[in-house]
């Protein structure tokens, strides 16, 4: 069974940092580029980040570049997001996604349930 398990969201005040992973399972791991995305209430999903099968190359949406980090230990099969300076128009569901190539073309092949992440003061 095909499971994306995300952690590490919560309540944040702005300019905090948070620590996302999401934790595969089911499939070959390493064998898939894995995506970030997060929806805000009343707005469409959008792709914050993605990271190849080995890491090598990584590609961030402009509203997060030089804040947000992705990285993944395939060993762990986890990815991981890095989310630094956080704003308060980072609140949003995050859900990890888990495409058989980095390139933007394909959707993804399996999606994580989301975590909440609330910026607020």
């Amino acid at each position: 069974q095909v499971q994306l398990v995300e952690s590490g969201g919560g309540l944040v005040q702005p300019g905090g940092s948070l620590r996302l992973s999401c934790a595969a399972s089911g499939f070959t791991f390493s064998s898939y580029a894995m995506r970030w995305y997060r929806q805000a209430p009343g707005k469409e999903r959008e792709l914050v980040a993605r990271i190849s099968i080995t890491g090598d190359s990584t590609n961030y949406a402009d509203s997060v570049k030089g804040r947000f980090t992705i990285s993944r230990d395939n060993a762990k099969n986890t990815v991981y997001l890095q989310m630094n300076s956080l704003k308060l128009e980072d609140t949003a569901v995050y859900y990890c996604a888990a495409a058989l190539v980095y390139g933007l073309g394909p959707r993804p092949s399996y999606w994580g349930q989301g975590t909440q992440v609330t910026v607020s003061s």
